[in-house]
């Protein structure tokens, strides 16, 4: 059967006279004329090459094709009426799933609260999260295999940057530490402490090592580690300082294990964390639209 842009209204048509028997009941309940009715009735004849209804003077009957052709029409209505409720509920956040790909510092300390909030709203939204260093999260992105990126700013000309938040480097030490009742330290006295650094492979190994080039200083020692949370460990221990992001820093700063001292005559360094979504998604809606306002309610 041809593909007719206006099978559905022909198949709502043939459906409302099989179950009236009456072309003109069937107009009334649609809202329509009885030519418009018999015109859609005739063009589903025309399409399927057989007649669906025996016309007698007390209404219309099914015919043999029509009585063999009412129950996929039934179905074919049930499912496009099930889908549209679908998309509705789509629209509206109240089911689907969210792939969401994460920067590990995000994903350990900025998206779990995130996620609490978008939860209380959107409780039957199915969620996946994956982790990966922000190139991996623009892969993941460009894959269509999470509908939203969450990292550092990587420019690629299918991906939408959206702004969130600017995360802080905070130069941080023991609380016994002689830096802490300071409050305040030259690059050149930093550069005479062991320094913690994390990650090689990650931005803000770069942003720590970047701002030690500009000093003109080299550190005196160094103590690599894989992960912010066995750095911040090392530096509770005293066994040196480090530059870590302040969004990683929240317990151990209210609970002043760990006492933030200010960089003199350096520069404040900041990372900008933004929204990774592929252009060609189209307008945001259901669980990506409400998942972006809660990011935006949670960290504006």
């Amino acid at each position: 059967m041809p593909q007719d842009p206006m099978l559905f209204a022909h198949l709502e048509s043939f459906l409302e006279v099989a179950r009236r028997g009456n072309v003109s009941r069937a107009a009334e309940a649609l809202f329509l004329t009885q030519p418009a009715i018999t015109a859609r009735l005739k063009s589903l004849e025309s399409d399927l090459g057989v007649e669906l209804f025996v016309r007698t003077g007390r209404g219309m009957k099914l015919s043999d094709a029509g009585r063999a052709f009412l129950p996929y029409a039934e179905r074919t209505i049930a499912t496009v009426d099930e889908g549209r409720q679908l998309v509705t509920n789509l629209r509206q956040g109240n089911v689907g799933a969210l792939l969401i790909a994460a920067a590990p510092a995000v994903s350990t300390y900025v998206l779990p609260r995130i996620l609490r909030a978008f939860r209380a709203t959107y409780p039957n939204v199915r969620l996946g999260v994956r982790t990966g260093h922000t190139e991996e999260v623009l892969e993941m992105v460009l894959r269509a295999e999470a509908h939203i990126g969450i990292g550092r700013p990587i420019r690629h000309p299918d991906v939408e940057l959206i702004p969130l938040f600017e995360d802080e480097m905070l130069l941080v030490v023991a609380a016994r530490h002689p830096f802490a009742s300071r409050g305040k330290v030259s690059m050149a006295e930093l550069a005479e402490e062991r320094l913690i650094l994390f990650d090689r492979t990650s931005s803000y190994h770069e942003l720590t090592s970047s701002l030690f080039r500009q000093a003109g200083v080299i550190p005196a020692s160094t103590l690599e580690l894989d992960n912010v949370e066995a750095a911040k460990k090392m530096v509770q221990q005293g066994l040196g300082v480090a530059l870590l992001p302040r969004m990683a820093l929240s317990s151990e700063l209210k609970a002043r294990s760990l006492r933030p001292v200010k960089l003199v005559g350096a520069p404040t360094v900041r990372r900008p964390i933004v929204a990774l979504r592929r252009k060609d998604a189209g307008e945001p809606i259901g669980p990506v639209a409400g998942f972006l306002e809660t990011l935006h309610e949670v960290l504006g």
